[in-house]
């Protein structure tokens, strides 16, 4: 533990998909002070998610700012910002206004299906996956800029002049952060666009010519540790070093300590995230299982995973939509009170089904109701529906890696649900680990940018941080196991392509 006569601070901006948080870490990595704040999402269509680019700047800009005044600092005691963010999800604004023009559309919005299919009636699947190791998904940004610049008036004419700026949350942070000063990106962010090149560390011009897309547009992509510009004078009261930057599943497997090859770990937010480091090792896969990890001293390293589209939202859906409960971690009880599901099996696919079953036209599905099934049973199968969705795709990367997953090491609000975390190791057969700082995403923000402003010095030093709190070891045998995930799979089959029914 470090003593010094100054100690030192960093922010954390952790922009997430449904609100932004604002953390103070000291100089030894632990949370000084936070603040939380949620922000409005739009549906403006089935299978459709906007949010507001300006609220998300506000609210982060808001939240960073209590953060601080709860520390009982001044912008002048921070050392340095980092940012984390929601990956995929799409901003374009007016370079000469700062102002977006049109809501940021979520990287769980669907409306893309039809760019996408028309790209694969092409032939362009197997270019898209060789040059980024994804596959075609509305997911991605590359088809939500097309969308913009076909659909949002003077978009089009505005990206062929070069007052067009696009750019994941973290860019737009970055740009608004440094008042359009640093229109930048890190790698991590980068590789999730669908036209950024990971396994050569740039912009494909092959992709963009396909989507017809203007180089001009796109940010700078960095390190994910250093120097990407300052933060101006006016929102803190002093102009303060922004020195690291990764999308949110990076920078949790960066603050699980996940530096070895096989080690895995699993965020449960709004979404769930899967990721396996791989370091050197660049994976190619045809399920599009590519992420990359973070770049530090012009090193790339990767990681393999994609996202289950929905998993903590399903129980927010229960608490806001169906009046189920008033706080979401009453969901914890009702499932512990009940022996087994009672045959309810819930498939979340509100917005279809992403990896690895990447079908778009799934949708929502809750099977195996009589007139005996309760609420509990419901709130128990909304829960169980993570676990499953967890081992889909674990199983999908090990035949894809030839990599046996020995233990995942958990974060993320559900990580906080003994009940949630003991079924996943059911079900998975392996050690389910929880540190003792569960928010990893933000803390990995930290030592990121901890790392480019100084503070620490190596990865062994963060790998000797990182503390485990409760470990979770399966309880239930081969055969139960197996009967449950055999029912969740033949679920999961019939949500399948219902919205063309």
């Amino acid at each position: 533990m470090r003593r010094g006569a100054m100690a030192k601070h960093i922010l954390i901006m952790d922009q997430g998909t449904t609100g932004s948080r604002g953390v103070i870490y000291d100089e030894n990595g632990y949370v000084v002070a936070l603040d939380y704040k949620e922000y409005e999402q739009f549906y403006p269509k089935s299978g459709w998610w906007e949010q507001s680019a300006e609220e998300i700047w506000q609210v982060t800009l808001e939240t960073s700012r209590n953060a601080i005044a709860k520390a009982g600092l001044a912008g002048a005691d921070i050392t340095a910002i980092g940012i984390t963010n929601q990956r995929e999800t799409t901003v374009m604004w007016d370079k000469n206004t700062g102002k977006p023009v049109y809501h940021d559309i979520v990287w769980g919005c669907r409306r893309t299906a039809p760019i996408v299919e028309r790209l694969r009636r092409e032939g362009h699947n197997a270019l898209f996956n060789q040059r980024t190791g994804l596959v075609l998904d509305p997911t991605y940004s590359g088809t939500k800029i097309r969308w913009i610049l076909d659909n949002v008036p003077e978009a089009q004419t505005k990206a062929n002049s070069g007052d067009l700026k696009f750019g994941n949350i973290d860019a737009w942070l970055l740009w608004n952060l440094t008042c359009g000063q640093v229109h930048a990106t890190d790698y991590s962010n980068a590789a999730r666009t669908l036209v950024f090149n990971p396994y050569e560390g740039k912009w494909d011009d092959d992709l963009l010519k396909v989507l017809a897309i203007p180089k001009d547009i796109l940010p700078e992509v960095k390190n994910s540790v250093g120097l990407f510009g300052m933060a101006d004078p006016k929102w803190f009261g002093a102009a303060i070093p922004i020195t690291g930057i990764a999308g949110d599943q990076s920078a949790a497997l960066f603050g699980q300590a996940c530096f070895d090859e096989g080690a895995a770990k699993n965020t449960y937010g709004t979404s769930a995230v899967p990721l396996m480091f791989t370091g050197d090792k660049a994976p190619r896969t045809a399920t599009g299982l590519m992420t990359l990890a973070w770049g530090i001293n012009d090193r790339i390293k990767y990681s393999m995973g994609a996202s289950i589209l929905i998993a903590g939202q399903v129980v927010q859906w229960l608490r806001d939509k169906m009046h189920f409960f008033g706080k979401a971690s009453e969901s914890e009880a009702m499932a512990a009170s009940l022996a087994d599901n009672g045959g309810v099996f819930f498939v979340p696919a509100f917005t279809g089904l992403g990896a690895p079953h990447y079908n778009t036209n799934a949708r929502g599905m809750i099977i195996g109701v009589t007139a005996d099934t309760t609420q509990e049973q419901i709130t128990r199968a909304a829960l169980e529906s993570m676990a499953y969705q967890t081992r889909d795709l674990l199983e999908d990367m090990a035949e894809n890696s030839g990599i046996t997953l020995k233990e995942l090491k958990v974060d993320g609000g559900a990580a906080q649900n003994d009940w949630l975390m003991q079924f996943q190791a059911d079900i998975l057969n392996c050690k389910v680990i929880r540190p003792k700082d569960i928010e990893t995403t933000a803390l990995g923000a930290c030592y990121l940018a901890g790392l480019g402003c100084g503070i620490f010095k190596s990865i062994d030093e963060i790998r000797d941080m990182w503390q485990a709190d409760k470990i979770f070891e399966p309880q239930i045998g081969d055969t139960e196991r197996e009967l449950l995930y055999d029912q969740w799979r033949s679920a999961v089959e019939r949500s399948k392509d219902w919205a063309r029914a």
